[in-house]
């Protein structure tokens, strides 16, 4: 099958799949297994629950057995996140934060020294990282006009993890037209899961990971808001997985992968609560307390990485005039901060729900994370909702 082909048919089969979403009629996520979590989602339990929030990936699968370097097996991909659609001219405060630095996500130094997010998140596998930058630029020049002084300027963020157990890393798969379909496929709604995107050749606690979403509906003083969570994970080992407070990584032994801790995680935080950067940079450290929950240490070689931005206070970039923003009082972060740990702890867990056994380069093989066994084990520990 050409890449052609699979781009179209991921295409297809994105928004079938989210057709089935919509309609409750695709596998379970992770409460449908009866998994309990804390707090009330939004509407679709995704990020995009935040409003303006778009997601498009691009899944490539082909070939299969001996690996031969630039031939494959391919499993790999890109996941796009646009904090407010197409609309390029209207930047968000955003932060980011490190938690363990073994990884990339660039374009954060002038996230760090501005305060704002411009452009795309886009998240791929390590050695992709150059050519999803360089595609992302070519994309904006193409789809958006220049800055006021006639420049189309930019520093994409573009973050990864490593998929070199099942996808032939060092073939460089991603091309500058997948990251164009990621991009222009990129919607509202319901966000496929598991073996997609960027997501497509990870490994997480040692069953097959990927991507996961997750929201938070949070009632404050100023009004209702929405914290959404999207995670690539690829890290961890197996006898570390927790679940709903639960070591079911100890109760399934078979078909482990690694002997030390291996892997990355990126997450991003999104929200419409009216937060400025050092606001943003203390919800981008929460993100690590939710990871802790299902068993992360951050080993040493994990690259955990964060990012997370608002929604709120359109027009804030303007170049011109004197800004005027709201701001949510800091003695109000807490529900916040505690959203922003559920829905990581969640999406993690709905990555591995939706996820499918993968078979990739040299017959490496990542399990699923058998959705019998964990109610069997939650069962047992009486943690089972249903």
């Amino acid at each position: 099958m050409t890449k052609l082909r699979l781009r179209l048919l991921s295409s297809a089969l994105f928004f079938f799949a989210a057709i089935l979403l919509a309609e409750g009629q695709a596998k379970p996520r992770a409460r449908g297994l009866g998994i309990p979590f804390d707090g009330t989602t939004g509407p679709l339990n995704a990020i995009t629950d935040v409003k303006g929030v778009e997601v498009g990936h691009t899944t490539l699968i082909s070939g299969e057995g001996r690996l031969q370097v630039g031939r494959g097996p391919v499993r790999t991909g890109v996941t796009a996140i646009l904090p407010r659609g197409t609309n390029f001219t209207d930047q968000v405060f955003a932060a980011w934060f490190t938690l363990n630095g073994n990884g990339e996500m660039t374009g954060t130094t002038w996230v760090e020294d501005s305060g704002f997010l411009d452009g795309p998140v886009m998240i791929t596998n390590t050695h992709s990282v150059g050519v999803v930058r360089d595609a992302v630029i070519a994309w904006r020049v193409k789809k958006a006009p220049p800055d006021e002084q006639g420049y189309w300027w930019s520093l994409p963020v573009v973050a990864e993890t490593w998929d070199g157990y099942l996808n032939d890393v060092n073939g460089f798969h991603v091309k500058p037209e997948d990251v164009f379909h990621a991009l222009d496929t990129a919607h509202r709604g319901p966000v496929v899961e598991g073996n997609v995107g960027g997501g497509t050749g990870m490994v997480c606690h040692e069953f097959k990971g990927g991507i996961g979403t997750s929201s938070r509906v949070v009632k404050l003083k100023a009004g209702t808001y929405t914290v959404g969570v999207l995670v690539q994970c690829n890290y961890g080992l197996r006898d570390q997985l927790r679940i709903a407070g639960v070591p079911v990584g100890r109760e399934i032994q078979e078909n482990k992968v690694w002997s030390a801790d291996t892997g990355s995680i990126i997450v991003v935080v999104a929200t419409d609560v009216p937060l400025i950067p050092t606001q943003l940079k203390r919800v981008a450290r929460r993100v690590s307390l939710g990871l802790g929950r299902n068993g992360s240490f951050s080993g040493d070689g994990s690259g955990d990485i964060f990012i997370a931005f608002s929604t709120a206070n359109p027009g804030a970039a303007a170049s011109k005039g004197l800004g005027q923003i709201a701001m949510l009082p800091n003695q109000e972060l807490d529900p916040i901060f505690l959203a922003t740990v559920e829905a990581t702890e969640e999406a993690i867990i709905n990555a591995l729900v939706a996820a499918q056994t993968m078979t990739g380069i040299n017959n490496h093989t990542a399990i699923a994370l058998p959705h019998e066994r964990v109610q069997e084990i939650l069962r047992k520990y009486d943690r089972l909702t249903k």
